[in-house]
């Protein structure tokens, strides 16, 4: 029998090391016809992309430690909250800060879909989780990029 190595606790990964997993997570549950979901998945991989980027905003040009942060991430309050009042503002002046601008939509479409689902109980078409998973993978790819500029998210089939 082959022996499986031991997951790292989920509170102990990287940031990237949790958008992976989540994004590996949202495959199997569309696969299941679970698009909700999946959707759900996708918004939540998108949030931590986000939360990736302020913290590398934030060691860039501060000391702040990181429960500070962590506070500032909270305060966001979700996607949209992370996008307009932290990555926007923060990135004034700088070279990416046009690229972080252009996401404002997606991440309100994505956060608006997630919300309807978990507050509301909404659920999801097949054709409706594929746009919101396709935005949250263009977010989530350029958002990350602007730090890892080969970063990439698996491809899954929708």
């Amino acid at each position: 029998m082959k022996k499986h190595k031991p997951r790292k606790p989920f509170a102990d990964r990287s940031d990237l090391e949790k958008i992976s997993a989540q994004w590996t997570k949202l495959s199997g549950l569309h696969a299941q016809d679970e698009w909700s979901a999946a959707v759900v998945r996708a918004a939540t991989a998108a949030e931590i992309a986000a939360n990736f980027a302020v913290r590398k905003e934030f060691a860039s040009r501060s000391e702040f430690k990181s429960e500070f942060i962590d506070n500032l991430l909270v305060w966001a309050n979700g996607l949209g909250g992370k996008i307009d009042r932290i990555l926007i503002p923060v990135s004034k002046g700088e070279r990416h800060h046009e690229t972080i601008k252009s996401l404002k939509q997606a991440s309100s479409e994505i956060a608006k879909k997630r919300n309807r689902i978990a507050h509301q109980g909404e659920f999801c078409s097949r054709k409706t989780a594929r746009q919101i998973i396709g935005q949250a993978k263009g977010f989530i790819e350029t958002l990350v990029r602007i730090y890892e500029p080969e970063y990439a998210l698996k491809d899954i089939e929708l």
